[in-house]
């Protein structure tokens, strides 16, 4: 399932990240890799706070979309 439909404060693990290379590798670089470990922290309007990597990174929801838990 999309990042976008994980619950709020459950721990989930990154399956793949979709989208064209460039996105990919951006998304990687801010540590959204297979097998790492994201948390939701909140959700405005499709819009996410996560926590990955001892950071907390905020997403759009097209980012979001391209990251599967």
């Amino acid at each position: 399932m999309p990042l976008t439909m994980a619950t709020c404060g459950e721990p989930n693990t990154v399956k793949r990240v979709g989208g064209k290379e460039e996105t990919k590798k951006f998304l990687e670089n801010l540590g959204f890799v297979a097998g790492s470990e994201v948390t939701v922290v909140s959700t405005v309007s499709g819009n996410l706070i996560v926590n990955v990597k001892d950071s907390r990174i905020a997403l759009g929801k097209d980012m979001a979309m391209k990251i599967l838990v």
